[in-house]
């Protein structure tokens, strides 16, 4: 800004200001109306209907102006499911299960207990990719954020599970990570590995998948259920559709998404290219997750940010 455009500026009250002597003003029948209320300061009128718009600008707004102010230059996104614990809780859980089927005092309760005796042990081998997403959240973060650059940062979704380990591990290294959390009907609190300054919540699906590609520069996709599918399945259409230019797509666990997903029996079936088989790649752990990452830009760090 030059000296004459601040000046200019300068000659106006701000906004924050006017907002202050508005409320000083003495009380009166009119002053109390919300009719009188400044437009921005009024949560009612802006929570209207009609306000969707707006509220829509806002949300994409707001987070974008703190990353530019956080100087966060390009991100890694990892997704996954908010339901696979760490190993240790995972232990736990299989345990206090073994007791409890131990303890079984009739068939009915044994079958029971066998039943979350299996369950508890598929949750112990799957909590190694909360290992694994804690791996790659501290080694993407221990080489993308060196001598002040904040490149390659850690954005989840801001929940616990995988999203809790990718945080995790780029608190482990020292650094910042992103969370974009969203409100729903059950209680999802951030996870605390987020830096706070760099938490954010969502009432706009559409909003928070936007600022999950904004700066995306990989995505990186752990087992999980049905937000997980969904926003794996959005990259995939964008990077099909040449609606945004192609990242890597990183899915952890051959096993579980061949199972989960014939990708296959989709482009035999004609219902998508051979060629588009090609988007993603499955990876098993998160130093080859990161050669590929980094293969991929052979030192660029940048990417363009003007895909929406």
């Amino acid at each position: 800004m030059t000296k004459q455009q601040s000046d200019t500026h300068d000659k106006f009250p701000t906004a924050r200001q006017d907002a202050q002597r508005s409320a000083e003003h003495r009380q009166t029948p009119q002053t109390r109306a919300p009719s009188y209320r400044l437009a921005y300061t009024d949560t009612e009128f802006l929570m209207r209907e009609d306000l969707r718009p707006v509220r829509l600008q806002l949300e994409l707004l707001k987070p974008e102006l703190v990353l530019q102010e956080q100087n966060i230059e390009s991100t890694i996104v990892v997704f996954g499911s908010a339901r696979l614990p760490p190993p240790d809780l995972a232990q736990q859980t299989l345990a206090a299960a073994e007791k409890a089927l131990a303890s079984a005092r009739n068939s009915e309760e044994r079958a029971a207990a066998e039943r979350e005796q299996a369950a508890a042990r598929r949750m112990v081998a799957n909590s190694e990719y909360y290992t694994q997403a804690r791996r790659f959240g501290r080694l993407v973060s221990e080489i993308g954020q060196t001598d002040g650059e904040r490149k390659f940062v850690i954005v989840t979704g801001g929940g616990p599970g995988i999203m809790e380990a990718a945080n995790r591990g780029a608190d482990d290294a020292g650094a910042m990570s992103v969370g974009l959390n969203i409100v729903l009907p059950m209680e999802q609190l951030p996870n605390p590995y987020i830096t706070p300054d760099l938490c954010f919540q969502f009432h706009y699906f559409a909003l928070r998948k936007m600022h999950f590609l904004m700066r995306a520069c990989a995505l990186v996709i752990f087992p999980g259920g049905f937000g997980t599918l969904d926003e794996l399945f959005e990259t995939l259409t964008l990077i099909q559709t040449q609606k945004i230019d192609p990242i890597p797509v990183l899915l952890f666990g051959e096993s579980y998404w061949r199972r989960i997903v014939n990708f296959e029996t989709m482009a035999e079936e004609g219902m998508i290219a051979k060629a588009d088989l090609d988007i993603f790649r499955y990876v098993e752990d998160a130093e080859t997750a990161w050669k590929i990452i980094e293969d991929w830009y052979r030192g660029d760090t940048e990417y363009p940010r003007d895909n929406f």
